[in-house]
């Protein structure tokens, strides 16, 4: 296996999310080690009005500004953390949400931090089950993706898989974007579900988003 290097974060989300499907991501939170293989993603650009960027630079979102290959941990609902490997191109901010993935080593450590999963595909079905099976929380936020010694890290084994685009999740603003990315025919994958508040993006920012 390589990990992903530098320059493979160094381009637009749209082109690394789909990308990122069949990568496995390492974590080594809590001295446990699991893997899985990424089977869902995301992708969420600067001038997209459902991405944390949108609005500016805060001291939330500050890693997405900066240097591609880094992890984004965000608490979603005051519950879940979410998980985003940041990529963007010079002068820009992004990053792609990680939304599955199947465990391939450490099942036993991943299912015991779930003891809710009905089975093997749900244990990092959706963004916060992900986070929760692989032991991360915003202790591992700002990690760097591309060092060795980190905590977490993105491999490539060459594992291609079929790939499906659609809409992404749950988002209000610009719902109808088919930025979000899965494996087609893995059960780890999570269900699509429109947010019931989805609004319609506007000209200006339609035209922005597909740019």
């Amino acid at each position: 296996m390589r990990s992903l290097p530098r320059e493979f974060f160094r381009r637009d989300p749209t082109v690394v999310a789909p990308e990122l499907i069949g990568a496995l991501i390492s974590s080594r939170a809590g001295g446990e080690t699991v893997t899985a293989r990424i089977t869902e993603t995301e992708a969420y650009r600067q001038d997209d009005p459902a991405s944390h960027t949108y609005r500016g630079r805060t001291p939330r979102n500050e890693v997405m500004f900066g240097e591609p290959g880094h992890l984004y941990v965000y608490l979603s609902h005051g519950i879940h953390h979410c998980v985003n490997a940041v990529s963007h191109i010079d002068g820009q901010a992004g990053g792609v949400l990680i939304r599955a993935a199947r465990v391939l080593d450490g099942e036993v450590i991943a299912a015991r931090r779930r003891a809710n999963a009905r089975d093997a595909d749900h244990l990092a079905r959706g963004p916060g089950l992900l986070a929760r099976a692989l032991g991360l929380t915003m202790t591992q936020a700002g990690a760097d993706l591309c060092d060795a010694d980190s905590d977490v890290q993105l491999f490539s084994d060459g594992v291609r898989l079929q790939i499906s685009a659609g809409p992404r999740v749950g988002v209000r603003l610009a719902p109808d974007v088919p930025w979000r990315f899965w494996a087609s025919a893995d059960r780890s994958v999570s269900t699509y579900r429109r947010s019931p508040r989805a609004e319609p993006v506007d000209g200006r920012a339609a035209r922005s988003i597909d740019s």
